[in-house]
């Protein structure tokens, strides 16, 4: 039997089964041998122990598609980062902190504005265009007021979708909305998942629907930039591309160098003041680590 791992906990591995349900697996001492690591989000074959118990062991995990490092999970196909307009502000640097890891390991991401409802209008078509013109798809929804959510409904049918964002956001609400749907299927993983109730640490696959699962990302607000050369960083900043090459000198770090186009395009108003202040504190961020290794 094939299924994919939605959650694992202390040498357990429960793995959902189309049409079957989760089966309650341990990982043959192979993995070990071979240096495997199995992942949530990993497709893997099952031989079962016991039909009526759920119990199996899992005996294969097939060629991943991906696999990322923050959060540990394999196969994803997007990433949603919420964020709340109002109560509490957002936190800029840590959304672009987020979006930054995502462009590094090539997860197409959008944004989902929630609280609405108690935004000014303004502020809100400001963060809207702010990251429409980077290239992101953004969502400005009001979770209580039931408004906007069919099209971040839309977004997330028939895919694996990585879901994070700070505490207060109202994503709970967005990713129970989902769920409401399929509760009485949910009953029966969440026994099966009793035991692993207080590792909130983990990374867990939310099964919706056959195709749709949605991945919940802990440990949000210690996002760190990490993990690159600071010479790296200006490439995970989409709206730098366009002015890729026009900067006077080749290797532009878009700093103090004469010639900059990019920082031209930031003087024109073509490119967020916000966004690159936190483009050169991260780079600074990195220079620090730099002289620490060395």
């Amino acid at each position: 039997m094939t299924g994919k791992i939605i959650k694992g906990i202390a040498g357990f591995y429960y793995v959902d089964v189309e049409e079957s349900g989760i089966y309650e697996c341990k990982a043959k001492g192979i993995f070990r041998k071979e240096g495997q690591k199995p992942l949530v989000g990993d497709l893997v074959e099952i031989e079962i122990l016991d039909e009526a118990e759920k119990t199996g062991n899992m005996t294969r995990i097939l060629p991943r598609k991906n696999e990322l490092i923050r959060p540990a999970v394999a196969n994803v196909d997007q990433a949603l980062v919420i964020f709340a307009l109002e109560n509490p502000t957002p936190n800029l640097t840590l959304l672009d902190r987020f979006l930054v890891m995502m462009e590094q390991q090539n997860i197409p991401t959008a944004i989902c504005f929630n609280k609405k409802d108690l935004a000014e209008a303004d502020y809100t078509d400001h963060l809207r265009s702010v990251y429409e013109n980077c290239g992101y798809r953004v969502f400005t929804v009001s979770a209580a007021k039931e408004q906007g959510m069919q099209e971040v409904e839309a977004y997330l049918k028939g895919k694996t979708t990585v879901v994070a964002g700070p505490s207060g956001v109202g994503k709970s609400s967005i990713t129970n909305r989902m769920q409401k749907e399929i509760q009485m299927e949910t009953g029966e993983i969440s026994k099966k998942l009793k035991k692993g109730k207080h590792t909130t640490r983990h990374s867990q696959m939310i099964p919706i629907d056959h195709e749709t699962y949605l991945c919940d990302t802990p440990g949000f607000s210690s996002l760190y930039t990490t993990d690159m050369e600071k010479e790296e960083l200006k490439n995970f900043f989409p709206e730098f591309h366009p002015y890729e090459g026009k900067c006077r000198f080749l290797g532009c770090i878009h700093g103090k160098e004469p010639g900059c186009a990019v920082k031209e395009a930031l003087e024109q108003g073509n490119i967020s003041k916000e966004r690159f202040e936190n483009y050169t504190m991260f780079y600074e961020e990195l220079k620090e680590q730099e002289k620490r290794r060395y």
